[in-house]
């Protein structure tokens, strides 16, 4: 049976609104109103949690202790922290334009806030002492993954207006790249998800995840899940993909104007978006609070009712929260024209090519006689000649006017003051020798231009080679 059909044979054995699998005919206002509440309070206490595992794993990688002063194994450190923050003086920017300056970190922890509530924690479940049976989760309805989509989308605003709104340079800076960042992850993060939506032949969470109950979609969608994995990092602006708020380069980025608890909203916003991701990845290609096999196969599937699901789901989220980790402890900043060319050259032509070889594959095997390991092997076979195609393509050749260099004269000096204000170089340009080295070498004074006379090609001085020579 496909996804689809499976998913079709359960809407009709449930009751309740067309569309979602989860019954929510029994809840009222104050069901969701507590619902809410548990959420709420499950986020803030997860991302003090998240604060401390992190600094522990990335120091067990450093060898190092990590927090350990500070209650129990140093759980207590992020409270502190919390504290700290609540209670430094606030500094509001003169230059700022107020308003805008207050709302955007309200604007990205309100719509980080939105996400879970459509995440399914686990199945229906009755609460203790009562008849009362309500599913695990606060609502859903038939796109409720496209209401996750447009709350990532809505969260940038808050970094876009607060880089904008601080009437900064360096915040300015972090805000723009944070906007192109956003725009080409996310089409590769959306485009990993419609392979979800085909398999599973909806975009209901509840659905998707009760048609993963003979297989978790990141076994056949593994390309995808892939994809999906790099997009989230690069979604939630970290290590390697942390460009909007790159220290080394903008100070702090969008929030360098930013101070106590406003600069807090943005820190909170930034863990609850990982814990987002997290969740997303867990229901749409993890099975969701489905628990792993072969525990889900014990006792008839004892372990996929009641309350332990709920525990399968934050232990999957949890493993997805580890590789975040990971990953920052691991790998390197990316330079910015990397991070581009990787996500528009790389990230989406991949996502495309997979969605429209797996809309084909879901074609052929719904509507044409055809065996499915046949078109799989075609697919492979034009994959590998489309690969080899690529890499023995010939190098574009120079246009027919231009003039090679001279063999051994490298590339030409770059003049960092050119333009009035210092700039760095970009891959392949080189600085002048400074005449400082020029002093300190005497090789370099016999070799031509060493001298910087007129005619011979050398750069002129600078004016930071000027202050340097008066050093």
């Amino acid at each position: 049976m496909s996804g689809a059909h499976l998913v079709h044979a359960l809407a009709a054995e449930t009751p309740g609104v067309p569309g979602i699998t989860a019954n929510f005919s029994q809840d009222n206002g104050w069901t969701y109103l507590v619902k809410a509440v548990l959420i709420l309070v499950f986020l803030l206490t997860s991302v003090l949690f998240a604060i401390w595992f992190e600094r522990k794993v990335v120091a067990r990688m450093q060898v190092r202790p990590g927090p350990n002063w500070h209650g129990p194994f140093g759980l207590l450190q992020s409270l502190a922290d919390a504290m700290k923050l609540l209670l430094k003086e606030d500094i509001t920017v003169k230059a700022a334009d107020k308003f805008v300056y207050l709302l955007a970190p309200m604007i990205s922890v309100f719509c980080a806030l939105l996400v879970f509530a459509v995440v399914p924690f686990g199945p229906e479940v009755q609460i203790p002492f009562t008849d009362y049976v309500t599913p695990a989760q606060l609502t859903d309805f038939p796109v409720a993954t496209l209401y996750i989509l447009a709350c990532a989308s809505l969260g940038v605003y808050g970094i876009v207006l607060g880089g904008w709104s601080s009437g900064s340079t360096y915040p300015l800076l972090g805000a723009v790249r944070s906007t192109a960042q956003v725009i080409s992850y996310e089409l590769a993060m959306g485009l990993s998800l419609v392979s979800v939506f085909l398999m599973a032949g909806s975009m209901s969470t509840s659905r998707i995840v009760d048609s993963q109950t003979q297989l978790w979609w990141f076994l056949p969608l593994l390309p995808a899940f892939v994809i999906y994995v790099i997009s989230m990092v690069g979604e939630t602006n970290r290590l390697p993909f942390d460009l909007p708020e790159a220290e080394g380069e903008l100070v702090s980025g969008y929030m360098t104007e930013y101070s106590s608890m406003k600069f807090a909203w943005f820190f909170l916003a930034e863990y609850i978006n990982m814990l987002n991701v997290s969740a997303v990845a867990t229901t749409l290609f993890l099975g969701g609070w489905r628990a792993p096999w072969p525990l889900s196969a014990i006792n008839d599937g004892m372990f996929n009712e009641g309350w332990w699901p709920i525990l399968w789901f934050l232990v999957k989220v949890w493993a997805v929260m580890f590789f975040f980790v990971w990953v920052r402890g691991t790998l390197l900043r990316l330079r910015y024209d990397q991070f581009m060319r990787f996500g528009w050259k790389v990230l989406i032509p991949f996502a495309l090519a997979w969605l429209v070889l797996l809309a084909v594959a879901q074609a052929v095997r719904q509507f044409l006689d055809v065996d499915l390991r046949v078109f799989v092997g075609i697919a492979v076979a034009l994959a590998l000649v489309a690969v080899v195609v690529v890499w023995f393509w010939p190098e574009k050749k120079a246009p027919p006017g231009a003039t090679p260099r001279a063999a051994g004269t490298g590339p030409e000096p770059f003049d960092a003051f050119a333009g009035g204000f210092p700039v760095p170089p970009l891959p392949g340009q080189s600085l002048p020798p400074s005449p400082r080295r020029r002093a300190l070498v005497p090789d370099d004074a016999g070799s031509p231009g060493a001298s910087g006379s007129p005619g011979t090609g050398a750069p002129r001085d600078t004016p930071h080679d000027k202050e340097v020579d008066r050093g």
